[in-house]
């Protein structure tokens, strides 16, 4: 039996960054799915095991490490030869974790204000209220999201103050790969910025919100790039992506695409 296993689920963005990490440095891992929308991730056994109730949560020899962010240095740090992801130099990790903090503070928040919005919200009205409210007091790390949210979805202006994050994220990713000269945020190497922001341009293009990268081709470039690489592929396997589990958006993608097509 491997010695890694992975707590995790196919559409969760933090959950992706884990898995191309593991991917891309070879690492075997057992892949336990979590279905999130039946609650695996409230259960107590996985409570015991990762108490903030989210994913992915991956297990080392037994040992549990929680948070995507640290689970990607803590890779670092076991397997620093096997696909470096992270400098070697001080100043350049300093530089990448400052990178990865913007990263976790602006735009992946702001991503799943849209995602929930347009993916999820047809699940939680179909809840009743009481429903709804029992499921917001058993999150121990989103009680505050999901109340915000409701049955009846963000507001307009939680929306706009979301896009108008993306489109910060999106600038700012311009402006690191043109100081570093690209082709990857911080230069020649593929490092954990791009790990860490990748599910969020992912996300981004999955629900037709490619358009706000628009006026910087250059991130559209990075996908494709990044697209390109070994890992990418086993890490979005099919379901991965929301257009492939709920089909009103793969509609809305393909009239979205339509639209495009006949204004041109």
């Amino acid at each position: 039996m491997t010695s890694f296993v992975l707590f995790n689920a196919p559409q969760s963005t933090c959950s992706q960054r884990v898995r191309y990490a593991l991917h891309a440095k070879g690492i075997a891992f057992d892949e336990r799915k979590l279905d999130l929308f039946v609650g695996d991730q409230l259960r107590p056994e996985y409570l015991a095991i990762n108490p903030n109730g989210v994913v992915p949560t991956l297990l080392h020899d037994g040992r549990a490490v929680t948070d995507s962010a640290v689970i990607l240095e803590y890779l670092e740090d076991i397997l620093p030869e096997v696909a470096r992801m992270r400098p070697a130099e001080p100043f350049a990790v300093a530089r990448m974790r400052a990178m990865m903090r913007f990263i976790d503070e602006v735009p992946t928040p702001a991503v799943r204000v849209p995602s929930y919005n347009l993916a999820f919200l047809p699940h939680y009205q179909a809840m009743t209220e009481a429903e709804f409210q029992a499921l917001c007091e058993a999150k121990p790390l989103r009680r505050e999201f999901l109340r915000k949210m409701g049955r009846t979805g963000f507001a307009q202006a939680d929306m706009d103050e979301a896009l108008g994050r993306l489109r910060r994220g999106v600038e700012r990713m311009a402006t690191w790969l043109a100081e570093n000269g690209g082709p990857w945020l911080m230069g020649g190497a593929l490092t954990l910025a791009d790990l860490a922001v990748m599910p969020v341009i992912v996300r981004m293009d999955d629900i037709n919100l490619g358009h706000l990268w628009a006026p910087h081709p250059e991130i559209g470039a990075w996908l494709e790039r990044l697209r390109a690489t070994p890992a990418f592929r086993p890490t979005y396997y099919h379901g991965a992506l929301l257009t492939e589990k709920y089909p009103h958006l793969a509609e809305m993608r393909g009239g979205a695409a339509r639209s495009a097509a006949g204004a041109q």
